[in-house]
């Protein structure tokens, strides 16, 4: 039989659509396997967020060729999407695919079997107006169903490639989400994580429909008992937001809003659609509102023009904040992007400093955020054993601290109480 192996770099949303693309081989007749092992077909699902991913993106493909010279070689995602020249100059792929199509991704490779010609479909998205039909039919190997709903931005972030990866705002049918949300239940899930591109923007091209609507339906299906959002928009976070999400039981305490900069000045040049104090006072409603509440973020440093004082206003920012935790990456220019044209890049070492720092205050905001509930009992959805000691087994609390209890394979999608005893680095050993 033949074999299909996948690489998948970036988002909660590629997970999502890489796991769809594997089931449309198997449909096809292949077995999947993993990447390190030999294949018929490697299948490269790239990011291009920064410059480090798309460079992520081509070892991978390396690594694929190199592992077999005569298995097919398909890249597909954002990084074809934005440079399918970089893309072409590469001998090693075969198969070049954007973010549209991918679904058709089996048919591509017994095309370019027949013929050994590159096949490359990569179109205008910028025209796509409609929402991919690329879903998950069978769910195996995970107790959190990762499930995507949106598609696309209309924000247009000064830095960022992603719009012109993924086109518009397209939102999934709510009808189809709560179909494929049965399905995840007969298929024994208990959390699922509703993810997309912007997906606060869930919605707006429906009608009367948005994120709030969807979350609550989702809510009603008998069976879910945790729902965890992407990442959100601080603007998204409203009084009437707040006061909904608190009384949903089911809806996690966890929130992922997204920052950039703890500088007004900076904020403005990044065309970011906020304010400080407008961030400030969304955390300040979900803390007041919803116990034990999480919230977590994401922060750059170097963004172009950014000085010495702009960044220690973030850092003083951020230490106000005191967030569960912060994903931080330094500014890499994006062709195409307005910000890859300021004349004024910062240095890649004083963007290594900065990012070191901010790195250093994050783990001491999680390691304090954590040792809050030291001695409390809470419920944890285990998921697998961990990879570094054996016979423990971690999980997830609602408000998304990691935990390592003790236990055996049986405890695997199951939430239990558990009793958090002792704070390290990242997360806190439990007792069952």
């Amino acid at each position: 039989m033949k074999k299909a192996a996948f690489y998948t770099l970036g988002c909660k949303v590629n997970q999502y659509e890489t796991e769809a693309m594997a089931e449309a081989f198997e449909k096809a007749g292949y077995t999947v396997v993993d990447f390190e092992e030999a294949a018929d077909v490697y299948v490269i699902n790239t990011c291009t967020v920064t410059g480090l991913s798309s460079r992520k993106s081509r070892q991978a493909i390396r690594r694929a060729k190199q592992r077999n010279g005569n298995a097919v070689v398909a890249a597909v995602g954002c990084y074809p999407q934005t440079a399918k020249e970089e893309l072409e100059s590469m001998p090693e792929v075969d198969i070049i695919v954007g973010t549209a199509e991918r679904r058709r991704l089996p048919e591509y490779v017994e095309e370019f079997l027949k013929g050994n010609v590159r096949i490359t479909a990569v179109g205008n998205i910028m025209k796509n107006r409609s929402f991919e039909d690329l879903r998950i039919e069978k769910y195996k190997g995970r107790t959190r169903a990762i499930m995507k709903v949106q598609e696309g931005c209309n924000q247009f972030c000064s830095y960022c490639i992603i719009p012109y990866a993924r086109g518009p705002i397209r939102s999934r049918p709510a009808e189809e989400v709560i179909s494929e949300v049965h399905k995840l239940v007969e298929a024994g899930f208990r959390e699922v994580v509703l993810t997309g591109i912007h997906i606060a923007s869930y919605g707006i091209d429906l009608g009367q429909i948005r994120l709030p609507d969807l979350i609550r339906m989702v809510h009603d299906v008998d069976g879910i008992e945790r729902i965890r959002l992407g990442s959100l928009e601080p603007t998204m976070i409203t009084k009437e937001f707040v006061a909904e999400a608190a009384g949903l039981e089911k809806l996690c305490p966890h929130y992922h809003i997204s920052l950039q900069s703890g500088c007004d000045e900076t904020l403005k040049r990044m065309n970011r659609k906020y304010t400080t104090a407008e961030y400030a006072k969304a955390v300040e409603l979900l803390r007041e509102e919803i116990p034990d509440v999480s919230v977590t973020t994401d922060v750059m440093v170097g963004f172009p023009g950014e000085t010495d004082e702009e960044f220690e206003t973030t850092y003083m920012f951020l230490e106000k904040i005191r967030f569960a935790k912060m994903h931080v990456f330094k500014y890499s220019p994006r062709k195409g992007t307005p910000a890859a044209r300021h004349k004024d890049q910062v240095d890649g070492r004083v963007k290594e400093e900065r990012s070191d720092r901010l790195i250093e205050l994050s783990n001491r905001c999680q390691l304090e955020f954590n040792r809050n509930f030291l001695g409390r009992v809470m419920p944890v959805l285990y998921e697998q054993e961990d990879n570094d000691m054996k016979g423990w087994y971690e999980g997830l609390t609602p408000n998304y601290i990691r935990v390592l209890s003790k236990g055996d394979p049986g405890i695997s999608g199951n939430i239990l109480p558990t009793r958090l005893l002792e704070a390290e680095n990242d997360f806190i050993l439990g007792e069952i």
